[in-house]
């Protein structure tokens, strides 16, 4: 049996001015779909840590959201 391996990828996208945090293995055919600007991503190996960091990050304040976008590490 052949399984495929693919990084995961939690993003915060703007929308029309709405910021949008999401997960997928496709950052640019997601943003095709949303019609949005990338601001901020971060890859997982797999499905469970990137649901995860998603659940964190949904959970957070616009201000803290844009701080971590704005964060220069």
């Amino acid at each position: 049996m052949f399984l495929e391996f693919c990084m995961w990828y939690v993003y915060i996208c703007d929308k029309s001015g709405q910021l949008y945090t999401g997960m997928t293995t496709d950052i640019s055919h997601r943003m095709q779909h949303h019609k949005a600007k990338l601001l901020y991503s971060e890859e997982y190996p797999d499905k469970h840590s990137a649901a995860k960091r998603e659940r964190q990050i949904k959970g957070w304040s616009r201000r803290k959201k844009l701080a971590l976008i704005n964060d220069p590490r």
